[in-house]
């Protein structure tokens, strides 16, 4: 830009001439101003049609994220059918990029996978529910139909409400327990580092933990719950006099092994053993509980030497077979054995159950047991849905938010597009050495004009119905006073 001129620094000038000089100047920069304005004038439509993305249709629709949830639970599929669905946690990574690869766009997603239960929850454009079942069915080896008829498939509040409940302890085959929210957090972790996990997810999962916190400390849904874990401990209880004088072998090191063996030990037995794949976690389990520590290897020829077994590992494939277990009661002279199967797929062959001697117990079995006492907790649980019902209306309100940002974003770039346009030009005027005020009053009109182009055109719409619509929208957004 050139320097501004110092009018103190003028050479005197003669009074008429200078005069005469005074008023051609400011005619020559009057017809400058003129001339920019009619340049702009000749070209603001121009460039309003060569803007990208200028020409939005009338019947613009914006289009809001979906969230949509499939799964299978202990209430609704037996458990041979939740094995064919269950994802260990180093397996769910892979299963969300095929998921997603088999979708349309690509949508956000995320597994949540237990003993109890799988569910796959997703966010996108298009809420494809029918794809998403028909390749959880496949990648389970079994027929869309018969997956639907065990299956539960939810949308946005709906969806919503079910995450909520889930993570509060609500949905569970013991009401109220905690371990589920630690699994729902794991989901989440699992699908950030795969990638697939979004925005509306993200936010979904966030508001389902917040929700599970204030359930938990505001009511007492999980006051006085018995778990899987005491539960096994209690049926053992009923088949042997003393647990004092059993021996218990475990068998894996996760989360569930640990929460049964911390029950079991309260009660001291005679001896503890951690059959695991790996002997260093196996060991760190044994060395807590004063336990021995085997290699899965040797479970079956040591077997017999135990009286309890309860199993709880992410094989895809049974552990403990028939012929194993009828070796061990051969050994013990038929002294009975007491086994809880709490993994998803089964660690122990069913047909185990049918032999003399021996008391079997899967995670569903274990379902009478710990609904004992819930009646006494439904006036928590309405307390706790009155919380989830507060957080799906909030969850929604966010999510219809949500919806305009596309057309935010749109108008931004647009307004940015038109700004950059007239920039452009009046720099280049000015390069030229015209008239800086000129420039910018030129500038100014060039972007009003812009602006109000697309409303004036509706205003001289031929259709009445058009225009009255145009008339509102242009009193409700440039004609009213600042609230």
């Amino acid at each position: 830009m050139p320097p501004p001129r110092d009018q103190s620094s003028r050479p005197p000038q003669q009074h008429g001439a200078g005069q005469h000089q005074d008023r051609g100047q400011g005619e020559g920069r009057r017809r400058e101003a003129q001339q920019v304005e009619k340049d702009v004038e000749r070209t603001h439509v121009e460039g309003l049609e060569k803007t990208q993305g200028f020409e939005i249709s009338r019947n613009f629709i914006i289009r809001a994220m979906a969230v949509w949830a499939l799964g299978i639970n202990h209430t609704t599929a037996p458990l041979d059918l939740r094995g064919r669905f269950a994802y260990a946690i180093d397996q769910v990574e892979p299963t969300l990029k095929a998921l997603r690869d088999a979708l349309a766009r690509k949508p956000e997603a995320a597994i949540l996978s237990t003993c109890n239960r799988t569910e796959i929850y997703c966010a996108g454009e298009l809420g494809d529910i029918d794809h998403t079942l028909d390749w959880l069915a496949h990648s389970g080896g079994v027929s869309p139909a018969l997956l639907r008829s065990h299956s539960y498939a939810l949308r946005d509040g709906q969806a919503a409400r079910h995450a909520f409940r889930v993570a509060s302890g609500l949905d569970s085959m013991v009401l109220g327990e905690p371990q589920i929210l630690g699994q729902m957090k794991d989901a989440v972790r699992a699908a950030e580092q795969a990638g697939a996990l979004g925005t509306t997810l993200n936010q979904l999962f966030q508001r389902s933990f917040a929700v599970a916190k204030e359930v938990r400390t505001s009511t007492e849904i999980g006051a006085h719950s018995i778990s899987m874990a005491a539960a096994a401990v209690r049926l053992a209880g009923q088949l042997f006099e003393d647990l004092g004088q059993i021996k218990v072998l475990f068998v894996g090191a996760g989360e569930m092994v640990e929460l049964a063996a911390t029950h079991f030990a309260a009660r001291n037995p005679k001896g503890i053993a951690i059959a695991n794949r790996t002997l260093e976690r196996g060991e760190k389990l044994a060395t807590r509980f004063g336990g021995e520590v085997m290699r899965l290897a040797d479970l079956p020829s040591r077997l017999h030497e135990f009286d309890a077994v309860i199993s709880c590992t992410a094989s895809t494939l049974p552990i403990i077979g028939l012929g194993a277990v009828e070796r061990a009661l051969k050994a013990r002279k038929h002294r009975p054995i007491f086994m809880v199967d709490l993994a998803v797929p089964r660690d122990i062959e069913p047909e185990v159950r049918e032999l003399e001697d021996v008391y079997l117990y899967t995670v569903d079995d274990l379902a009478g047991v710990v609904q004992t006492g819930q009646a006494n907790r439904q006036a928590a649980v309405a307390q706790a849905e009155a919380i989830i019902d507060a957080g799906v209306q909030s969850f929604l309100h966010w999510m219809d938010k949500r919806g305009t940002v596309p057309l935010i974003q749109q108008l931004n770039a647009q307004a940015d597009e038109w700004r950059a346009l007239e920039l452009a030009r009046a720099r280049k005027a000015i390069a030229k050495g015209e008239d800086v005020e000129a420039v910018l009053e030129a500038m100014s009109k060039g972007l009003t004009q812009k602006m109000l182009h697309g409303a004036l055109a509706e205003l001289h719409a031929g259709d009445a119905t058009a225009r009255e619509r145009a008339s509102a929208a242009i009193q409700h957004f440039f004609l009213r006073k600042e609230r």
